[in-house]
């Protein structure tokens, strides 16, 4: 039986597996650095002493020790957690100008301008895209809701048509009459082609408010978490996560916790809990994720039920 390739999130397991593996690389070929290690051009006066050591000493295998992914995945998150680039906090004023500025001069050409900024690609790019111009954070107007559907509706439909396209029935059927059940509402979608469509939001607002928009739907409008009924979702959430027995939020599947609590996209049902965990969980951001469901279903769930 071969291994089971993972894709999607790391888990913590995940992360000190890579943390070790690059750890135990440096103390086997003395090179001082994680960041030579792992962005060796920016050392060019070691570069080559750097490159031999890795060849010598099998980097691609001994940085994937002990994580069933494509090495690729694993080298770029490497890259993601030692870049001292990459935990700079938020952006000045001035950094925002900056970005501005070397953005018009040099177009998308993020591994240039990361270099200038001292910033690592992934932060300017995600960064750019929200201080784009006519950015709007006020509530959102009719007509930009209207064109955030638009937008959505098209890659939607953009997706199943090609899914559909060898299909011979897909022709039988007219423009309006392609079903979409609620499955490709929520699914991943290109928020950053949505984005541009919409034009006066950033991606991460699209993707908010067009779960506010799935979870009115699929309510009818009714306040999920609001009196008994929002006591008893919550209730359902602690005690679902508790039975789940899972030790790191990448492994819970939202989908099915979202049939707990009701006919509701998994993005609702993550939110949630994430204002479960923020205010009901002292010093959360120093537990683990199973500490944390540990004291909500221990702490919390009694006093709820208590309520009920």
């Amino acid at each position: 039986l071969g291994i089971a390739v993972k894709f999607g999130r790391f888990s913590q397991k995940e992360n000190n597996q890579i943390r070790k593996n690059v750890e135990e690389f440096l103390l086997i070929t003395g090179i001082d650095s994680a960041e030579k290690l792992l962005f060796t051009s920016r050392y060019p006066e070691d570069k080559e002493t750097i490159n031999r050591l890795k060849a010598e000493h099998l980097f691609c295998e001994k940085l994937s020790e002990g994580i069933p992914r494509p090495w690729r995945l694993i080298y770029y998150r490497a890259r993601k957690m030692f870049d001292p680039n990459n935990y700079k906090g938020r952006y000045t004023k001035e950094e925002k100008e900056k970005l501005k500025k070397y953005h018009a001069l040099h177009g998308n050409d993020w591994k240039k301008i990361s270099e200038m900024m001292s910033r690592s690609n992934l932060s300017v790019a995600m960064k750019y895209s929200e201080i784009k111009s006519a950015i709007n954070y006020g509530p959102w107007s009719k007509e930009e809701t209207q064109k955030l559907r638009r937008a959505v509706e098209e890659v939607i439909r953009k997706r199943m048509e090609t899914e559909d396209a060898n299909s011979l029935s897909s022709s039988k059927k007219s423009h309006r009459e392609i079903l979409i059940d609620s499955e490709k509402l929520y699914q991943k979608l290109p928020w950053t082609e949505i984005e541009a469509k919409v034009g006066t939001r950033y991606w991460r607002q699209c993707k908010q408010k067009w779960t506010t928009i799935l979870t009115n739907k699929m309510t009818k409008g009714q306040q999920l978490y609001r009196g008994t009924k929002g006591l008893q979702a919550k209730i359902n959430l602690i005690k679902r996560l508790y039975e789940m027995k899972v030790e790191d939020a990448n492994e819970v599947n939202w989908e099915e916790l979202s049939n707990t609590i009701g006919d509701v996209p998994k993005a609702y049902v993550q939110a949630k809990f994430y204002k479960l965990k923020v205010s009901c969980v002292p010093f959360w951001q120093k537990k683990t994720f199973s500490e944390i469901i540990d004291y909500l279903f221990e702490e919390k769930l009694p006093e709820l039920e208590e309520k009920l």
